[in-house]
């Protein structure tokens, strides 16, 4: 009789790139151990009532490491979502963010369901329950714990977890600052550095990073600060070449 032989986990394959890139490093080991450990897992069910009545779903957030706050991820919709998959991609969100130097820790969520089984009041239902789950526990939060959208997810879901999240923290000026990739209606102060039509392409691929959009977003940014510059009265600098050029020693 033959045993079926199964290879690492997901999360396990990430930790065994993590040792070899360590093994590069002279990092001390209880130092390694600490970065490649997962800091917090929430996993919960909870019973929604859909057309076919009551069902318990399965949902988890993972937050791979609290070095920098708010750890930053996505929550992703899928029928194979599981616990070792949303550790392994929180894991890979903390070296991301280290590896660019965003100042993030590495988090990531996900609800197991098939999304095409479900119109879109069951799934507010789902959306919103999951994000009172997290709730309870210190999950979700503009300075703890900021979701964005993910594989089977998108700006609608957003809207649904900030407005549930708004709900359950009346007052709070910055509840809207919970949860990224909301529709751009649904920001308070429209910033004069995004467009909509960077938007439109932001939908086309959920987390894509464009390089077109930030050229983009940082000439706008140059412009209007060069246009406070005048509304000021502060003088322009000059242009390189009609800079006065230092004497050159003899």
């Amino acid at each position: 009789m033959t045993t079926a032989t199964h290879g690492p986990s997901f999360f396990e394959t990430v930790n065994l790139h993590f040792e070899r890139a360590a093994a590069l490093t002279d990092y001390p080991r209880g130092l390694l151990d600490q970065i490649k450990a997962c800091n917090s897992v929430y996993a919960f069910q909870f019973p929604v009532r859909t057309r076919r009545g009551y069902e318990v779903i399965s949902g988890w957030r993972a937050q791979h490491s609290h070095h920098r706050l708010p750890v930053k991820g996505g929550i992703r919709y899928a029928a194979e979502v599981n616990e070792d998959e949303v550790k392994a991609l929180a894991a890979l969100m903390t070296y991301k963010c280290a590896i660019v130097d965003v100042p993030f820790g590495g988090a990531k969520g996900g609800i197991r369901i098939d999304a095409k089984q479900y119109d879109a009041e069951e799934m507010e239902r789902i959306t919103r329950r999951y994000t009172a789950e997290l709730i309870k526990k210190n999950f979700i939060g503009p300075g703890v714990d900021v979701p964005a959208p993910d594989y089977g997810t998108g700006s609608r879901e957003m809207a649904w977890i900030a407005d549930t999240y708004a709900a359950f923290n009346p007052g709070q000026i910055d509840a809207l600052a919970c949860v990224t990739g909301k529709p751009v209606a649904q920001v308070p102060v429209r910033i004069e550095v995004l467009e909509r039509k960077s938007y439109a392409n932001r939908k086309r691929l959920v987390g894509g990073f464009y390089a077109y959009e930030y050229v983009q977003e940082v000439k706008r940014l140059g412009e209007l600060c060069r246009e406070r510059r005048v509304a000021r009265g502060d003088r322009p600098p000059l242009p390189a070449r009609n800079r006065p050029q230092r004497a050159q020693a003899l």
